[in-house]
């Protein structure tokens, strides 16, 4: 696989097993099918196939940034209350220990607080989109997680140091929701406020800017709305701060349940 610089992108990886199942109203059948078709035309806008993705989950929270160094992760169903066939899923793909002992080395060098876990299975925050991105499981898979603290700055400062990766032929993948609030019709308005806020924030061309305007999320609006808490807002900081160097685009929207739902990426 080549090493060409891969980009860092940040999907909404939709709710639950959402891809395997109808979901009740507002959703209904069928309500995931556009971002099911993007995820699965993902590596075909790549530059090249990547060496490995990097996938950092907002369903993974530890104290530090932490990454899984297990040579074959397994299933963590860390899911409730979803139909039995659910959770027969399986995603075989590889771990990457030597990229994850290379990131620990990154994460040194930048002065991050970090650890490794050795035993972390994949999540579904990891195995729901990359089931669609790469459904042969062929490409290794390595997790980071997010920080309990919930610190958008210090994830940004992680997104920064893993950049480097990018230009080993790694692409690095957040993985987490624009809109992680309640769902119905009434929070449509709201929803497309706030994604709306986000894409013009990151096509600021100014990276410094860029970065302020971001860290300032919580005055943006709706935010509380679209993030009661923003776990699943954290893994597009990271990806933030592993495309500083260029401006971000929206590579995908639609309106799921009435609710807006984008993925981003940043190229250069």
């Amino acid at each position: 696989m080549s090493k060409t610089r891969q980009p860092a992108v940040f999907v909404s990886h939709g709710g639950g097993p959402c891809f395997w199942m109808d979901f009740p109203a507002p959703f209904g059948p069928g309500a995931f099918n556009s971002i099911r078709d993007y995820l699965a035309g993902l590596l075909a806008t790549l530059p090249a196939p990547p060496t490995a993705i990097l996938v950092v989950t907002a369903h993974w929270e530890e104290p530090v940034t932490t990454v899984s160094s297990a040579p074959a992760p397994p299933m963590l169903f860390d899911y409730f209350g979803f139909p039995a066939h659910t959770y027969q899923l399986s995603y075989p793909a590889p771990g990457a220990p030597e990229l994850a002992a290379r990131l620990v080395r990154l994460l040194e060098e930048a002065g991050i607080e970090h650890a490794v876990n050795a035993e972390r299975g994949f999540d579904h925050g990891v195995f729901v989109p990359m089931l669609i991105i790469d459904p042969q499981a062929h490409i290794p898979v390595l997790m980071v997680s997010i920080r309990d603290d919930l610190d958008a700055a210090k994830h940004i400062e992680a997104g920064r140091a893993l950049a480097p990766l990018r230009d080993e032929g790694v692409l690095i993948l957040g993985s987490g929701n624009i809109w992680h609030g309640a769902i119905g019709e009434a929070e449509a308005d709201a929803s497309h406020a706030f994604d709306e806020w986000v894409a013009r924030t990151l096509t600021i061309d100014d990276p410094s800017y860029r970065e302020a305007t971001l860290l300032q999320w919580e005055h943006a609006p709706f935010a509380r709305e679209a993030q009661q808490r923003e776990d699943h807002f954290m893994p597009l900081m990271v990806i933030a701060g592993a495309g500083s160097e260029s401006i971000g685009q929206r590579s995908f929207h639609d309106n799921v349940g009435g609710l807006s739902m984008s993925c981003y990426r940043f190229d250069r």
